[in-house]
């Protein structure tokens, strides 16, 4: 089901230093995205094997202030895969007992994602994108 490692987020409290602490690095960051839908404004940080997801909340309602709450430094909030069958995932998932929170939404990347409860990935809050 898995196929690759898409990117590793990190929520952050201020999206441009945390931005130019990556680019100090010689990293190449992209431009900052609002995903108004998702709460979050972010970037992402290409690396060669993968990339690395800087989130930022757009607003106190966003998922990324109350986890920002609880560690005001920020910290890795999620790990997201690319399945080659969002849908059949979803179901197989389903099936064996993992809670998917909410139905797929349009991603950064323009694809459809989907969210799995921490509690069913030992502690790990993961992102299933659509290949």
């Amino acid at each position: 089901m898995l196929e690759l490692l898409n990117h590793v987020a990190i929520a952050v409290p201020d999206l441009a230093s945390a931005s130019a602490s990556y680019r100090a690095l010689g990293a190449d960051v992209s431009a900052v995205q609002r995903l108004p839908e998702h709460g979050v404004s972010v970037v992402f940080v290409q690396i060669s094997n993968t990339k690395i997801e800087l989130l930022e909340p757009l607003g106190e309602a966003s998922p990324i202030a109350k986890f920002l709450a609880k560690n005001p430094a920020g910290g890795m909030h999620h790990l997201c895969y690319e399945v080659a069958d969002l849908d059949a995932a979803i179901q197989t998932l389903s099936d064996n007992g993992a809670r998917v929170l909410g139905e797929p939404k349009i991603g950064a990347h323009g694809k459809p994602v989907v969210f799995l409860h921490p509690k069913d990935f030992q502690g790990v809050l993961i992102e299933l994108e659509q290949a």
